[in-house]
């Protein structure tokens, strides 16, 4: 397989942001690797389409490790629901920054975290009843962002309101610094972005608010288009490259 030495982690592969990813992912020249925490999660996984599947708990630092050995890149993507958003461990907290704690000193890997908008300086987006109720995770995941852009890797924030099964469109617009940005964007979509950060100079170690087109009245506020796979372009160690 060309530029097989370029994986890309999924974590957690059983969201199904993470399901989206895989299976998008699945369309491009990298490896994947999934990390899934039960049998179930697995079968769903390499159905979606990962090469390689790694069991683990977030609070599981050894299993953390193994994880992230060997990974180019990696995805993050949680949920965090229900009961979760009241009492509880966060996996979009404290989980996400042991995953982050994992990566071996001698490695560099691209860290695209899937955030909220709502969180640092983008809190306009989120009307302050949603605010008040999702407190506890809007928190936990301020801290995640700042801890990845502490951790001195290479990263890209991407914080998105509700996604949706909505298809892959490339409409979407793109905001950053608390722009006015809000809104749902279809999992297509953010798979997409996801993906194409690998690929987008501009995006590197900046924080962005993404949204569908059709669902909110802001504009895009960069200077930059996306580059994802469809352009030919292929993330390596060393750079880019486009297929021959």
């Amino acid at each position: 397989m060309p530029h097989e030495s370029y994986r890309v982690l999924v974590a957690d592969a059983a969201t199904p942001v993470g399901i989206a990813l895989l299976t998008y992912l699945g369309e491009t020249e990298y490896v994947l690797r999934a990390l899934v925490t039960d049998a179930d999660a697995e079968r769903r996984a390499r159905t979606a389409g990962a090469d390689e599947v790694v069991h683990a708990d977030f609070a599981n630092h050894h299993a953390l490790a193994d994880a992230v050995a060997d990974v180019d890149a990696f995805c993050c993507t949680t949920t965090d629901g229900g009961l979760g958003r009241v009492v509880g461990p966060l996996d979009g907290g404290r989980g996400l920054r042991n995953l982050l704690d994992a990566i071996d000193e001698d490695s560099r890997p691209y860290v695209v975290l899937h955030s909220t908008i709502g969180v640092g300086d983008s809190t306009s987006g989120m009307v302050l009843p949603r605010r008040l109720y999702n407190h506890r995770i809007l928190r936990e995941l301020d801290e995640t962002e700042r801890h990845l852009r502490e951790r001195g890797v290479p990263y890209t924030i991407l914080r998105t309101g509700a996604t949706t099964d909505g298809a892959r469109s490339h409409d979407v617009v793109t905001g950053e610094g608390g722009d006015d940005v809000s809104g749902r964007i279809g999992r297509g979509d953010l798979a997409w972005l996801m993906t194409a950060t690998l690929t987008t100079p501009e995006a590197r170690n900046r924080t962005f608010e993404v949204a569908s087109t059709d669902a909110t009245t802001a504009t895009d506020a960069v200077d930059f288009a996306w580059s994802g796979p469809e352009t030919g372009l292929v993330a390596r160690r060393s750079g880019y490259s486009i297929p021959s």
